[in-house]
Order: C-alpha cells, then sequence, then structure tokens
C-alpha cells in the first residue's frame, strides 16, 4: 500500500507541479452559485487519506480497475446552521460510511487480479435523488462529477496505460461512469476493457452524445458498457434511475429475454421492453424499502452484490480479451 501511496502523491507533482496546483482544483466559487447551501473542501487526491487502493495483481497480468462509490450520506448541516447536500470527504465518518459499507467491499472481489482504485469524492446526497427531478440531479451532482473526473486524470496520467482499463460504479458512482466515458479522449478509450453501470441508466442521449459508449453485445466484446438494473415486475422501475435505454443480463450476458438462474434458485431475465432485468424467485429481503423511495419492487441495493461473482469473472474475461488485441 505504501507504493500505492507514493503513486498518488507522484500524481499531484507529476500533473499539476507545486506553482500549478490551484488549476487541478474545483473552482468551488463558480460551483456553489448553482448548488446553493454549504461546499466542503474539496478533495486532495495527494493525500492517501482520499483513496482506497487494493493491489491484488501480483504477476502484473490483470487490470487497473477505478471505481465510483454510491451515495450513502443524507443533507446535513455545519455547526453555524449552513446546510449541506455533499458528502464531506475530510470527515472520517463519511468517508468510513463509503468505505466499509461499500468501497472495501467491492474491492473484496473486483481487486483479486488486478489493481484496484476508488477515490472519496463530495457525492450528492440522497435528498437529490428523492425529488425525482432531472434538473435538481443535474445541477447537484456537477460538483461530484468535477470531483470524480480531477481523481481520474490523475490516476490515469500516472498508470501504465498498457494495462488494460476498467471503470466501473454503482447508482451515483455509475451515473459518474456514464460521465467519465463523456470525458475520455479516444486514447484513453482505447485503453478501456469495459465500463460497468451499476444501478443506473444510460441513455439514447448519452449514446447520441458520446461515441465512447457502446452497449455490450455478450461476454466478451471490449470497449463496451454494461449496465443493468434489477426490479421485481417492471411496473416497479424507477425512471430517474433505471430508465434506461440498454441491458445486459450479467448471468447469461444476453440482452434478449432469455432467462439465467443464479444461486441455483434465482431467475434473472432482460426484459428487452423495459432494459431491465426482472428478479423471480428472490424475496430480497437483505434490502428493505429505503423511506418509500428504492427498494419499492426495484432491488436496487442488489446492483453490486447480487451478480458479485459474475462481475469479477466477467473483468477476468474482457481483460484477457482486450489483451489479445493489443
Amino acid at each position: 500500500m505504501k507504493k500505492m501511496f507514493n503513486w498518488v502523491l507522484a500524481a499531484i507533482l507529476t500533473i499539476c507541479g507545486t506553482a500549478a496546483y490551484a488549476s487541478c482544483t474545483v473552482n468551488d466559487n463558480n460551483l456553489s452559485e448553482q448548488t446553493a447551501g454549504y461546499i466542503p473542501k474539496a478533495p486532495d487526491y495527494s493525500d492517501p487519506t482520499m483513496w482506497i487502493m487494493e493491489d491484488g495483481d501480483a504477476n502484473g497480468t490483470g487490470a487497473d480497475v477505478f471505481y465510483v462509490v454510491s451515495t450513502w450520506e443524507d443533507d446535513w448541516k455545519t455547526a453555524d446552521g449552513k446546510m449541506c447536500h455533499y458528502a464531506d470527504v475530510w470527515n472520517p465518518e463519511h468517508r468510513a460510511h463509503m468505505a466499509d459499507l461499500e468501497m472495501k467491499k467491492v474491492a473484496a472481489y473486483m481487486s483479486p487480479g488486478n489493481r484496484f482504485f476508488a477515490p472519496f469524492y463530495r457525492h450528492t446526497t440522497i435528498q437529490a435523488f428523492m425529488t425525482n427531478n432531472e434538473d435538481t440531479v443535474y445541477q447537484r451532482t456537477r460538483l461530484s462529477m468535477d470531483d470524480v473526473r480531477k481523481a481520474f486524470d490523475l490516476f490515469q496520467a500516472q498508470r501504465d496505460q498498457s494495462r488494460p482499463l476498467i471503470i466501473a460504479g454503482f447508482s451515483q458512482g455509475g451515473l459518474a461512469v456514464v460521465e467519465l466515458l463523456k470525458h475520455i479522449d479516444d486514447d484513453t478509450y482505447s485503453q478501456l476493457a469495459a465500463a460497468y453501470v451499476l444501478g443506473y441508466k444510460v441513455t439514447k442521449a448519452d449514446m447520441s452524445a458520446c461515441s465512447h459508449i457502446r452497449p455490450a453485445e455478450g461476454e466478451t466484446d471490449t470497449g463496451v458498457t454494461i449496465c443493468y438494473n434489477t426490479v421485481k415486475d417492471v411496473k416497479y422501475v424507477l425512471p430517474l434511475i433505471a430508465g434506461s435505454d440498454i441491458c445486459i443480463n450479467p448471468v447469461n450476458w444476453r440482452t434478449d429475454a432469455t432467462p439465467a438462474t443464479l444461486h441455483d434458485t434465482i431467475t434473472i431475465t432482460v426484459s428487452p421492453e423495459h432494459h431491465v432485468l426482472v428478479a423471480t424467485n428472490y424475496s430480497a429481503s437483505e434490502y428493505p424499502p429505503f423511506r418509500g423511495f428504492l427498494n419499492v419492487g426495484d432491488i436496487h441495493s442488489c446492483e453490486p452484490w447480487l451478480y458479485s461473482e459474475c462481475l469479477a469473472k466477467n473483468i477476468a474475461v474482457r481483460t484477457r480479451e482486450w489483451k489479445k488485441k493489443h
């Protein structure tokens, strides 16, 4: 881990330099005009505190995985009563929520055979999504996505670019994956083995705006985007999050309605009409309804966990396939 921390420190020095550091920071003043409320201090990605990193690639034959965590904070107030709509990456409790409840658990299945990097960022709070308003989500997440882009650019500039790249994220992190695909240049895209949008949507508008978003069609294609959302019935699709125009089954890697069996008893089937996964014979009792918003017929909270074995295997498959072509 010390070597990994040194990598991050070198990144800031190489990209920004001491004098130019301001050019690599968020313009909080401009962003605060559009997001309102208290804006926490920006992350300093030269500080290892701002990362969860795991090097599970002892042989140097795997991929570099850049993972973006989902939403873990509610709106909160500062000591002087100012409202904040963002996680505070300098708050140990906020970092613990992100790391212990998700980032480390995802690293447990994505890092073996790979190098895993996940930045803390000022993700917008759940209240933005509970408005069910696209404009509110767009405005609030501008700051969040800016953090993610900054972290990714440092990561990308310092990593060995002869290695395959995996980008993945869940929920708000899935939104960040879509935005990163729009952000990267063609050279970076050529390094992409696959992008995984877990529990968020990819729309026709996204694909029209970005040639780097190419829907996966099977288990082995590379440079593609994997996207899925899981529901108990299509009537439970939450458009703000799961109103996707693409979907692939992570169990059998089909985009049609061919069913797949997971864990011996659960059936997972794509609805080609609604672009979601329908799970049957699965109670999802471990994911109780959240404030009447999530896990109410949809099974949003399951996305990184229910298919973890399938995802770990597929990352390895697409990594090998990418290497065959490069």
